[in-house]
């Protein structure tokens, strides 16, 4: 798969339409890896799990504490291909530039680290998270990936029309991050970044990829694959878990 003009080869990137710039992913693809090919960002491919085709818009349920997954999604992102790490607890900046090419939302996220100081994970979760949605979305509207149309529901409230033309990946991904949980496979081969959508969706109540009832009725895949994450990802899941529960104090207060 070629890379963007004036990209690393070693980002993938994603086919556009003629004369739209490429999008680019932090994460380094495992040519055996299944799935959608290229990968997409996580926070892109959170995004594109909480559509709900019948009504062209996301889902309900997750919509509250969108902003602290995608971001959430981007830290991780970020941390699996080494541009971010952990030190003492805190998020660390790897030394040197950003690669070229980097998707706008990734390098927004990595820039809230300065890279002469370790900021705490919350911290990088929870910045500016009222912007992430808007900032996947027009990244993903930019590529042709989904289409976004300015609607009003009763002639009042303002919305968007959410399409994605090609639902065939979303549900192929979508497939795949059920199987983590529901499909009894072993935690540990599970992709990352399969494993950090699946938490996620947990977390968030993304209820498009999981029902209450199955994430009971698999609590120890559930177990199992929170504690990868915590054990790959040190600091990713606390951090997440506080930003989703600051949005819903606020909500209630």
């Amino acid at each position: 798969m070629p890379a963007c003009p004036g990209s690393p080869s070693d980002v993938w990137t994603v086919p556009q339409r003629p004369g739209v710039c490429c999008v680019a992913t932090a994460r380094v693809r495992d040519p055996e890896e299944p799935g959608m090919s290229p990968t997409l960002p996580l926070p892109h491919e959170l995004y594109l799990l909480s559509h709900v085709p019948a009504k062209s818009r996301l889902d309900d349920d997750s919509a509250l504490v969108r902003g602290s997954l995608l971001r959430a999604a981007a830290v991780a992102d970020l941390r699996i291909a080494g541009l971010l790490r952990d030190r003492d607890g805190k998020a660390e900046r790897a030394p040197g530039p950003a690669p070229g090419g980097l998707d706008p939302f990734l390098a927004e996220v990595l820039d809230s680290v300065r890279p002469d100081r370790p900021r705490r994970w919350f911290g990088v979760v929870d910045h500016h998270w009222h912007t992430a949605e808007r900032a996947v979305r027009e990244s993903l509207v930019a590529t042709g990936t989904i289409t976004a149309e300015r609607r009003r529901v009763l002639l009042v409230v303002p919305a968007r029309r959410i399409e994605v033309p090609d639902r065939g990946p979303v549900q192929e991904l979508r497939d795949r991050v059920r199987d983590a949980v529901l499909g009894g496979e072993d935690p540990g081969a599970v992709p990352i970044g399969d494993a950090v959508l699946a938490v996620l969706a947990d977390e968030g109540n993304v209820r498009t990829v999981f029902r209450r009832r199955e994430l009971r009725a698999h609590k120890p895949a559930v177990r199992a694959l929170n504690e990868r994450v915590d054990r790959e990802l040190p600091g990713l899941r606390t951090a997440m878990s506080w930003s989703v529960a600051a949005r819903r104090t606020a909500a209630t207060s």
